[in-house]
């Protein structure tokens, strides 16, 4: 099988989701609770596989060795990302898209499972992130309440949260009562 992604940001932004799919994030519980989730969450990411059952219980183990490597330190962060990477045999390298541009591919081993695709994507995306843009851009959510992760890609890097369209929402709508409450 092989995966293509434009760069690290693809693989970061996948670690990104993977770790805030955990009911110990979101509120509302498991967001990879069947395989029609994770098949909708691997067409999300570009990951052109079939999923079933099997393959639920080691995206959640991953799922859990992903936020271990956010959390890490920076060595640690490489060592694990390194470790992603070798899981499903062979590293990443580049060819040109029909439109001529680079685009990065990793061709897994025939007998690669499921989560061994995804780490491999995720692997090569946080050592990427690790290298281009330093260890500080892995952080934790900012919201009140909220144990979410990311990996800050952007240009500016100035992001707070790890889910902008709810955490930054439910801050911004936070903030709005507050300040209907002392005009009251």
């Amino acid at each position: 099988m092989k995966i293509d992604f434009n760069g690290y940001n693809d693989g970061a932004n996948a670690a990104t989701e993977l770790v805030n799919t955990s009911p110990r994030v979101r509120s509302r519980g498991e967001a990879l609770p069947d395989v029609a989730a994770l098949t909708e969450f691997f067409a999300a990411l570009g990951i052109d596989r079939t999923v079933g059952a099997d393959d639920l219980q080691p995206v959640h183990a991953l799922r859990d060795e992903v936020r271990a490597a956010l959390e890490s330190d920076e060595d640690d962060l490489a060592r694990r990302a390194t470790a992603f990477v070798a899981r499903a045999g062979r590293g990443p390298g580049l060819h040109r898209d029909v439109d001529g541009h680079w685009r990065w591919h990793v061709e897994t081993s025939p007998d690669a499972t499921a989560d061994d695709a995804l780490a491999v994507l995720i692997g090569t995306g946080l050592l990427g992130a690790l290298y281009t843009l330093g260890h500080d851009r892995f952080r934790h959510c900012t919201a009140p309440d909220c144990a979410g992760m990311f990996v800050d890609t952007s240009r500016a890097g100035r992001r707070r949260y790890c889910m902008p369209e709810v955490c930054g929402n439910r801050l911004k709508v936070a903030k709005h009562r507050a300040r209907q409450r002392d005009r009251t």
